[in-house]
Protein backbone atom coordinates (compact mmCIF):
# COMPACT_ATOMS: atom_id res chain seq x y z
CA UNK A 1 0.00 0.00 0.00
CA UNK A 2 3.13 2.50 0.03
CA UNK A 3 2.64 3.10 -3.76
CA UNK A 4 -0.79 5.04 -2.91
CA UNK A 5 -0.60 8.51 -4.61
CA UNK A 6 -1.69 12.25 -2.63
CA UNK A 7 -5.37 13.03 -4.09
CA UNK A 8 -4.15 15.80 -6.33
CA UNK A 9 -6.26 19.03 -7.68
CA UNK A 10 -7.57 19.55 -10.90
CA UNK A 11 -4.21 21.58 -12.10
CA UNK A 12 -6.45 22.74 -15.14
CA UNK A 13 -8.95 24.52 -13.25
CA UNK A 14 -8.94 28.22 -14.91
CA UNK A 15 -8.82 30.41 -11.79
CA UNK A 16 -5.59 28.43 -10.40
CA UNK A 17 -3.75 26.97 -13.19
CA UNK A 18 -1.33 30.20 -12.96
CA UNK A 19 -1.04 28.87 -9.89
CA UNK A 20 0.05 25.11 -10.72
CA UNK A 21 1.82 25.98 -13.61
CA UNK A 22 4.25 27.98 -11.45
CA UNK A 23 5.09 24.65 -9.23
CA UNK A 24 6.57 23.42 -12.32
CA UNK A 25 9.53 25.56 -12.08
CA UNK A 26 9.44 25.39 -8.00
CA UNK A 27 7.56 28.99 -8.05
CA UNK A 28 5.01 29.47 -5.03
CA UNK A 29 3.12 32.23 -6.44
CA UNK A 30 -0.03 34.68 -5.23
CA UNK A 31 -1.77 37.36 -6.49
CA UNK A 32 -1.94 41.05 -5.61
CA UNK A 33 -4.02 43.64 -7.10
CA UNK A 34 -2.79 46.27 -8.44
CA UNK A 35 -5.65 48.86 -8.10
CA UNK A 36 -5.38 48.36 -4.50
CA UNK A 37 -2.54 46.50 -3.34
CA UNK A 38 -4.48 43.70 -1.87
CA UNK A 39 -2.62 40.27 -1.48
CA UNK A 40 -4.96 37.87 -2.77
CA UNK A 41 -4.74 33.81 -1.92
CA UNK A 42 -6.39 31.66 -2.83
CA UNK A 43 -6.16 32.02 -6.73
CA UNK A 44 -9.70 33.95 -7.99
CA UNK A 45 -10.89 36.21 -10.61
CA UNK A 46 -11.27 39.32 -8.32
CA UNK A 47 -9.91 41.25 -5.60
CA UNK A 48 -10.83 40.65 -2.39
CA UNK A 49 -10.38 44.22 -1.31
CA UNK A 50 -11.87 45.98 -4.08
CA UNK A 51 -13.58 43.48 -6.02
CA UNK A 52 -12.07 44.53 -8.89
CA UNK A 53 -10.40 41.98 -11.44
CA UNK A 54 -6.53 43.49 -12.20
CA UNK A 55 -4.50 40.94 -10.55
CA UNK A 56 -1.06 40.44 -11.36
CA UNK A 57 0.62 37.56 -10.03
CA UNK A 58 4.07 37.45 -7.93
CA UNK A 59 6.51 35.09 -6.64
CA UNK A 60 6.74 34.51 -3.08
CA UNK A 61 10.41 33.86 -1.40
CA UNK A 62 9.09 30.62 0.21
CA UNK A 63 9.91 31.77 3.46
CA UNK A 64 6.78 31.53 6.05
CA UNK A 65 6.03 31.28 9.44
CA UNK A 66 3.24 28.75 10.86
CA UNK A 67 0.51 30.41 12.37
CA UNK A 68 -1.55 27.33 13.93
CA UNK A 69 -1.53 23.50 13.00
CA UNK A 70 -3.05 20.49 13.97
CA UNK A 71 -1.44 17.06 14.41
CA UNK A 72 -3.58 14.59 12.75
CA UNK A 73 -3.28 10.97 14.25
CA UNK A 74 -6.12 8.99 12.59
CA UNK A 75 -7.01 9.45 8.91
CA UNK A 76 -9.19 7.21 6.21
CA UNK A 77 -7.66 8.07 3.13
CA UNK A 78 -4.88 5.52 2.28
CA UNK A 79 -2.15 7.98 1.28
CA UNK A 80 -2.64 10.32 4.69
CA UNK A 81 -3.16 6.93 6.60
CA UNK A 82 0.85 6.21 5.26
CA UNK A 83 2.12 9.15 6.97
CA UNK A 84 0.15 9.62 9.82
CA UNK A 85 0.76 11.11 12.50
CA UNK A 86 1.45 14.54 10.30
CA UNK A 87 1.11 18.09 10.76
CA UNK A 88 -1.73 20.46 9.01
CA UNK A 89 -0.74 23.88 9.37
CA UNK A 90 -1.80 27.62 7.90
CA UNK A 91 1.43 29.54 6.68
CA UNK A 92 1.95 32.87 6.60
CA UNK A 93 4.21 33.57 3.73
CA UNK A 94 6.35 36.71 4.56
CA UNK A 95 4.79 38.56 1.61
CA UNK A 96 1.62 38.30 3.22
CA UNK A 97 -0.88 35.28 1.66
CA UNK A 98 -1.66 32.62 4.04
CA UNK A 99 -2.08 29.12 2.98
CA UNK A 100 -2.83 25.77 4.79
CA UNK A 101 -0.30 23.10 3.84
CA UNK A 102 1.46 20.69 5.20
CA UNK A 103 4.71 20.43 7.65
CA UNK A 104 7.71 18.12 6.79
CA UNK A 105 10.98 17.03 7.92
CA UNK A 106 10.19 17.71 11.53
CA UNK A 107 8.36 15.55 14.16
CA UNK A 108 5.01 15.97 14.58
CA UNK A 109 5.76 17.35 18.32
CA UNK A 110 8.23 19.76 17.23
CA UNK A 111 6.22 21.99 15.11
CA UNK A 112 4.99 25.64 16.76
CA UNK A 113 3.05 28.29 16.17
CA UNK A 114 5.51 30.72 14.73
CA UNK A 115 8.39 28.27 14.00
CA UNK A 116 10.20 29.38 10.74
CA UNK A 117 9.72 27.44 7.56
CA UNK A 118 10.24 27.47 3.86
CA UNK A 119 9.02 25.55 0.78
CA UNK A 120 10.05 22.21 0.26
CA UNK A 121 8.28 20.58 -2.74
CA UNK A 122 7.16 17.52 -3.54
CA UNK A 123 7.02 16.42 -7.42
CA UNK A 124 4.13 15.07 -8.43
CA UNK A 125 4.55 14.64 -12.11
CA UNK A 126 5.40 18.17 -13.35
CA UNK A 127 3.34 19.59 -11.16
CA UNK A 128 4.83 20.21 -7.34
CA UNK A 129 2.79 20.16 -4.40
CA UNK A 130 3.77 23.28 -2.14
CA UNK A 131 4.87 21.80 1.42
CA UNK A 132 6.75 23.47 4.46
CA UNK A 133 10.16 22.36 6.37
CA UNK A 134 11.26 24.29 8.88
CA UNK A 135 14.40 26.45 7.89
CA UNK A 136 17.59 25.19 9.24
Amino acid sequence: MNDVTRPLPNFDEPDTKPFWDGTKQRYLKYQQCADCQTVVFHPRRHCTGCLGSNLVWQVASGRARVYSYSIVRQSYHPFFRNHIPYVVAWIDLEEGPRLLSNIVGVDAEEVFCDMEVEVDWEANGDYAIPLFKPIS
